[in-house]
Protein backbone atom coordinates (compact mmCIF):
# COMPACT_ATOMS: atom_id res chain seq x y z
CA UNK A 1 0.00 0.00 0.00
CA UNK A 2 1.47 3.35 -1.00
CA UNK A 3 1.66 6.13 1.54
CA UNK A 4 -1.01 8.16 -0.28
CA UNK A 5 -3.24 5.13 -0.63
CA UNK A 6 -2.86 4.33 3.05
CA UNK A 7 -3.90 7.83 4.07
CA UNK A 8 -6.86 7.80 1.68
CA UNK A 9 -8.00 4.54 3.22
CA UNK A 10 -7.43 5.74 6.78
CA UNK A 11 -9.48 8.88 6.07
CA UNK A 12 -12.30 6.89 4.34
CA UNK A 13 -12.03 9.63 1.74
CA UNK A 14 -15.29 8.88 -0.17
CA UNK A 15 -17.39 9.56 2.93
CA UNK A 16 -16.23 13.15 3.24
CA UNK A 17 -18.70 14.05 0.48
CA UNK A 18 -21.55 13.05 2.80
CA UNK A 19 -20.29 15.47 5.46
CA UNK A 20 -20.14 18.32 2.95
CA UNK A 21 -23.65 17.44 1.73
CA UNK A 22 -25.07 17.80 5.25
CA UNK A 23 -23.58 21.24 5.76
CA UNK A 24 -24.52 22.53 2.32
CA UNK A 25 -28.07 21.19 2.55
CA UNK A 26 -28.53 22.56 6.07
CA UNK A 27 -27.39 26.00 4.97
CA UNK A 28 -29.62 26.02 1.90
CA UNK A 29 -32.70 24.85 3.78
CA UNK A 30 -32.45 27.47 6.52
CA UNK A 31 -31.47 30.23 4.07
CA UNK A 32 -34.43 29.27 1.83
CA UNK A 33 -32.27 29.96 -1.21
CA UNK A 34 -34.19 29.51 -4.46
CA UNK A 35 -31.92 31.00 -7.13
CA UNK A 36 -28.41 29.81 -7.89
CA UNK A 37 -25.97 32.39 -6.56
CA UNK A 38 -22.47 32.53 -5.05
CA UNK A 39 -22.32 31.05 -1.56
CA UNK A 40 -20.97 33.17 1.31
CA UNK A 41 -17.62 32.65 3.09
CA UNK A 42 -19.39 31.49 6.26
CA UNK A 43 -20.65 28.39 4.46
CA UNK A 44 -17.23 27.55 3.01
CA UNK A 45 -15.64 27.81 6.46
CA UNK A 46 -18.40 25.60 7.85
CA UNK A 47 -17.78 23.01 5.14
CA UNK A 48 -14.04 23.14 5.85
CA UNK A 49 -14.77 22.60 9.55
CA UNK A 50 -17.03 19.66 8.74
CA UNK A 51 -14.42 17.98 6.56
CA UNK A 52 -11.74 18.46 9.22
CA UNK A 53 -13.98 17.02 11.96
CA UNK A 54 -14.92 14.06 9.77
CA UNK A 55 -11.31 13.36 8.90
CA UNK A 56 -10.32 13.62 12.56
CA UNK A 57 -13.04 11.14 13.49
CA UNK A 58 -11.88 8.62 10.92
CA UNK A 59 -8.21 8.85 11.92
CA UNK A 60 -8.79 8.74 15.67
CA UNK A 61 -11.25 5.87 15.22
CA UNK A 62 -8.43 3.70 13.91
CA UNK A 63 -5.90 5.04 16.41
CA UNK A 64 -8.00 3.91 19.37
CA UNK A 65 -8.97 0.66 17.59
CA UNK A 66 -5.46 -0.35 16.56
CA UNK A 67 -5.15 -3.25 19.02
CA UNK A 68 -8.51 -4.68 17.95
CA UNK A 69 -7.67 -4.18 14.28
CA UNK A 70 -4.45 -6.16 14.68
CA UNK A 71 -6.70 -9.17 15.26
CA UNK A 72 -9.75 -8.42 13.09
CA UNK A 73 -8.43 -6.13 10.31
CA UNK A 74 -4.63 -6.51 10.13
CA UNK A 75 -4.63 -5.15 6.56
CA UNK A 76 -5.69 -1.65 7.68
CA UNK A 77 -3.09 1.16 7.50
CA UNK A 78 -2.23 1.32 11.21
CA UNK A 79 -1.96 -2.37 12.18
CA UNK A 80 -0.17 -3.12 8.91
CA UNK A 81 2.45 -0.48 9.70
CA UNK A 82 1.75 1.57 6.56
CA UNK A 83 1.16 4.58 8.83
CA UNK A 84 2.70 4.96 12.28
CA UNK A 85 0.16 5.08 15.10
CA UNK A 86 1.85 8.08 16.68
CA UNK A 87 1.76 10.00 13.41
CA UNK A 88 -1.94 9.21 12.94
CA UNK A 89 -2.74 10.29 16.50
CA UNK A 90 -0.98 13.63 16.00
CA UNK A 91 -2.78 14.18 12.69
CA UNK A 92 -6.14 13.32 14.26
CA UNK A 93 -5.67 15.79 17.09
CA UNK A 94 -4.46 18.41 14.62
CA UNK A 95 -7.54 17.94 12.47
CA UNK A 96 -9.79 18.49 15.49
CA UNK A 97 -7.97 21.77 16.10
CA UNK A 98 -8.36 22.78 12.45
CA UNK A 99 -12.08 21.96 12.59
CA UNK A 100 -12.54 24.10 15.69
CA UNK A 101 -10.64 26.99 14.11
CA UNK A 102 -12.68 26.82 10.90
CA UNK A 103 -15.91 26.77 12.92
CA UNK A 104 -14.76 29.93 14.71
CA UNK A 105 -14.00 31.56 11.36
CA UNK A 106 -17.47 30.55 10.13
CA UNK A 107 -18.93 32.15 13.26
CA UNK A 108 -16.99 35.34 12.61
CA UNK A 109 -17.99 35.43 8.93
CA UNK A 110 -21.67 34.82 9.69
CA UNK A 111 -21.87 36.99 12.79
CA UNK A 112 -23.40 34.06 14.68
CA UNK A 113 -21.48 32.68 17.65
CA UNK A 114 -23.64 29.54 17.57
CA UNK A 115 -21.45 28.15 14.77
CA UNK A 116 -18.43 28.13 17.09
CA UNK A 117 -20.51 26.49 19.82
CA UNK A 118 -21.59 23.76 17.40
CA UNK A 119 -17.94 23.32 16.43
CA UNK A 120 -16.97 22.94 20.10
CA UNK A 121 -19.76 20.38 20.57
CA UNK A 122 -18.57 18.46 17.51
CA UNK A 123 -15.01 18.42 18.83
CA UNK A 124 -16.23 16.93 22.09
CA UNK A 125 -18.57 14.46 20.38
CA UNK A 126 -15.93 13.18 17.96
CA UNK A 127 -13.42 12.67 20.74
CA UNK A 128 -16.01 11.10 23.05
CA UNK A 129 -17.14 8.64 20.39
CA UNK A 130 -13.68 7.50 19.33
CA UNK A 131 -12.08 7.46 22.78
CA UNK A 132 -14.88 6.33 25.06
CA UNK A 133 -18.34 5.63 23.64
CA UNK A 134 -17.76 3.57 20.50
CA UNK A 135 -17.69 0.14 22.13
CA UNK A 136 -20.48 0.98 24.60
CA UNK A 137 -24.27 1.00 24.17
CA UNK A 138 -24.02 4.81 23.88
CA UNK A 139 -21.86 4.59 20.76
CA UNK A 140 -24.64 4.84 18.14
CA UNK A 141 -26.28 7.73 20.02
CA UNK A 142 -23.03 9.70 20.15
CA UNK A 143 -22.38 9.08 16.45
CA UNK A 144 -25.93 10.19 15.70
CA UNK A 145 -25.25 13.37 17.67
CA UNK A 146 -22.16 13.98 15.51
CA UNK A 147 -24.28 13.81 12.36
CA UNK A 148 -26.98 16.07 13.84
CA UNK A 149 -24.33 18.61 14.83
CA UNK A 150 -22.87 18.44 11.34
CA UNK A 151 -26.24 19.49 9.89
CA UNK A 152 -26.44 22.26 12.51
CA UNK A 153 -22.99 23.47 11.47
CA UNK A 154 -24.46 24.50 8.11
CA UNK A 155 -27.74 25.70 9.58
CA UNK A 156 -26.14 28.00 12.15
CA UNK A 157 -23.86 29.47 9.48
CA UNK A 158 -26.96 31.23 8.18
CA UNK A 159 -28.53 32.09 11.52
CA UNK A 160 -29.72 28.71 12.75
CA UNK A 161 -32.91 26.68 12.41
CA UNK A 162 -36.07 28.47 13.53
CA UNK A 163 -39.05 26.66 12.02
CA UNK A 164 -40.06 23.32 13.56
CA UNK A 165 -39.61 21.73 10.14
CA UNK A 166 -35.96 22.75 10.15
CA UNK A 167 -35.29 21.11 13.52
CA UNK A 168 -36.75 17.79 12.41
CA UNK A 169 -34.03 17.33 9.80
CA UNK A 170 -30.93 17.16 12.06
CA UNK A 171 -32.95 15.13 14.55
CA UNK A 172 -34.07 12.61 11.95
CA UNK A 173 -30.77 12.37 10.11
CA UNK A 174 -28.92 11.97 13.40
CA UNK A 175 -31.16 9.04 14.32
CA UNK A 176 -30.57 7.59 10.86
CA UNK A 177 -26.79 7.85 11.30
CA UNK A 178 -27.00 6.29 14.74
CA UNK A 179 -28.89 3.39 13.21
CA UNK A 180 -26.18 2.93 10.59
CA UNK A 181 -23.56 2.86 13.34
CA UNK A 182 -25.45 0.17 15.23
CA UNK A 183 -25.98 -1.81 12.01
CA UNK A 184 -22.24 -1.66 11.26
CA UNK A 185 -21.10 -2.55 14.78
CA UNK A 186 -20.05 -6.13 13.93
CA UNK A 187 -19.47 -5.70 10.20
CA UNK A 188 -15.96 -7.21 10.40
CA UNK A 189 -17.44 -10.57 11.38
CA UNK A 190 -20.88 -12.18 11.42
CA UNK A 191 -23.49 -9.77 12.78
CA UNK A 192 -26.48 -10.60 14.96
CA UNK A 193 -29.79 -10.46 13.10
CA UNK A 194 -31.60 -8.97 16.12
CA UNK A 195 -29.17 -6.06 16.35
CA UNK A 196 -29.45 -5.45 12.62
CA UNK A 197 -33.25 -5.38 12.89
CA UNK A 198 -33.19 -2.84 15.73
CA UNK A 199 -30.72 -0.70 13.78
CA UNK A 200 -32.94 -0.83 10.70
CA UNK A 201 -35.95 0.32 12.73
CA UNK A 202 -33.90 3.23 14.09
CA UNK A 203 -32.87 4.22 10.57
CA UNK A 204 -36.47 3.98 9.38
CA UNK A 205 -37.68 6.13 12.28
CA UNK A 206 -35.02 8.74 11.50
CA UNK A 207 -36.05 8.91 7.85
CA UNK A 208 -39.71 9.27 8.84
CA UNK A 209 -38.84 12.17 11.18
CA UNK A 210 -36.73 13.93 8.55
CA UNK A 211 -39.43 13.37 5.93
CA UNK A 212 -42.07 14.85 8.23
CA UNK A 213 -40.24 18.18 7.93
CA UNK A 214 -41.52 18.56 4.38
CA UNK A 215 -45.08 17.75 5.44
CA UNK A 216 -44.86 20.56 8.05
CA UNK A 217 -43.38 22.88 5.45
CA UNK A 218 -46.27 22.23 3.05
CA UNK A 219 -48.85 22.56 5.84
CA UNK A 220 -47.46 26.03 6.60
CA UNK A 221 -47.82 27.01 2.93
CA UNK A 222 -44.06 27.42 2.57
CA UNK A 223 -41.44 25.86 0.37
CA UNK A 224 -40.18 26.26 -3.16
CA UNK A 225 -42.37 26.84 -6.19
CA UNK A 226 -41.80 23.16 -6.96
CA UNK A 227 -43.50 22.12 -3.69
CA UNK A 228 -46.22 24.77 -3.78
CA UNK A 229 -47.34 23.58 -7.19
CA UNK A 230 -49.04 20.59 -5.56
CA UNK A 231 -46.09 18.21 -5.44
CA UNK A 232 -46.18 17.16 -1.81
CA UNK A 233 -47.50 13.69 -2.65
CA UNK A 234 -44.89 13.07 -5.40
CA UNK A 235 -42.20 14.17 -2.95
CA UNK A 236 -43.50 11.82 -0.27
CA UNK A 237 -43.55 9.03 -2.85
CA UNK A 238 -39.93 9.77 -3.78
CA UNK A 239 -38.91 9.78 -0.11
CA UNK A 240 -40.73 6.47 0.39
CA UNK A 241 -38.90 4.92 -2.57
CA UNK A 242 -35.51 6.02 -1.22
CA UNK A 243 -36.40 4.78 2.25
CA UNK A 244 -37.58 1.44 0.87
CA UNK A 245 -34.38 0.94 -1.11
CA UNK A 246 -32.29 1.49 2.02
CA UNK A 247 -34.46 -0.75 4.18
CA UNK A 248 -34.43 -3.49 1.53
CA UNK A 249 -30.62 -3.63 1.55
CA UNK A 250 -30.74 -3.80 5.34
CA UNK A 251 -33.27 -6.63 5.27
CA UNK A 252 -30.98 -8.63 3.00
CA UNK A 253 -28.29 -8.20 5.63
CA UNK A 254 -30.68 -9.34 8.36
CA UNK A 255 -31.51 -12.48 6.38
CA UNK A 256 -27.83 -13.13 5.65
CA UNK A 257 -25.79 -11.35 8.36
CA UNK A 258 -22.39 -12.13 6.86
CA UNK A 259 -19.68 -9.49 6.76
CA UNK A 260 -19.95 -8.91 3.01
CA UNK A 261 -23.73 -8.49 2.99
CA UNK A 262 -23.72 -6.17 6.01
CA UNK A 263 -20.94 -4.02 4.57
CA UNK A 264 -22.92 -3.66 1.32
CA UNK A 265 -25.91 -2.38 3.27
CA UNK A 266 -23.75 0.00 5.29
CA UNK A 267 -22.06 1.37 2.17
CA UNK A 268 -25.43 1.92 0.50
CA UNK A 269 -26.81 3.68 3.59
CA UNK A 270 -23.80 5.99 3.77
CA UNK A 271 -23.94 6.86 0.06
CA UNK A 272 -27.68 7.51 0.37
CA UNK A 273 -26.97 10.38 2.78
CA UNK A 274 -26.09 12.56 -0.21
CA UNK A 275 -29.23 11.62 -2.13
CA UNK A 276 -31.38 12.13 0.97
CA UNK A 277 -29.85 15.58 1.55
CA UNK A 278 -30.58 16.55 -2.06
CA UNK A 279 -34.17 15.36 -1.81
CA UNK A 280 -34.65 17.35 1.41
CA UNK A 281 -33.36 20.47 -0.35
CA UNK A 282 -35.73 20.00 -3.31
CA UNK A 283 -39.03 21.09 -1.66
CA UNK A 284 -37.39 24.03 0.11
CA UNK A 285 -35.04 25.44 -2.51
CA UNK A 286 -36.12 23.87 -5.80
CA UNK A 287 -34.59 21.65 -8.44
CA UNK A 288 -31.41 23.62 -9.18
CA UNK A 289 -29.99 23.53 -5.65
CA UNK A 290 -31.08 19.91 -5.23
CA UNK A 291 -28.98 19.02 -8.26
CA UNK A 292 -26.00 20.91 -6.82
CA UNK A 293 -26.17 18.81 -3.65
CA UNK A 294 -26.70 15.63 -5.66
CA UNK A 295 -23.50 16.34 -7.61
CA UNK A 296 -21.56 15.48 -4.45
CA UNK A 297 -22.21 11.88 -5.46
CA UNK A 298 -19.49 12.36 -8.07
CA UNK A 299 -16.56 12.68 -5.61
CA UNK A 300 -18.11 9.97 -3.45
CA UNK A 301 -18.31 7.47 -6.30
CA UNK A 302 -14.88 8.44 -7.60
CA UNK A 303 -13.36 8.06 -4.16
CA UNK A 304 -15.01 4.68 -3.73
CA UNK A 305 -13.08 3.45 -6.74
CA UNK A 306 -9.92 4.19 -4.79
CA UNK A 307 -10.78 2.97 -1.29
CA UNK A 308 -13.66 1.39 0.57
CA UNK A 309 -16.24 3.65 2.21
CA UNK A 310 -16.51 1.35 5.25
Amino acid sequence: MTSIGAWLRLLRIPNHATAAADVLAGFLIVARLREISPLPPALWWAIAASLAFYAAGMVLNDVFDVDLDRDERPERPLPSGAIAVGTAAAVGRGLLTVGSLCACLAAFASGNAAVALVGAALTAAVWAYDRHAKATPLGPAVMGACRSLNWLLGMTAVGGPVAPSDWLIPLGMGLYAGGITLYARDEACRSRAGTLAIATLAMLAGLCIAGASVWLLAAAGEGSAWLRSGRLMPWLALWAVLTSSIVLRNVLGILDPTSGRVQQAVGNAIMSMITLAAVLVLPVCGEAWAIVVLLLLVPFLFGRQLVSAT
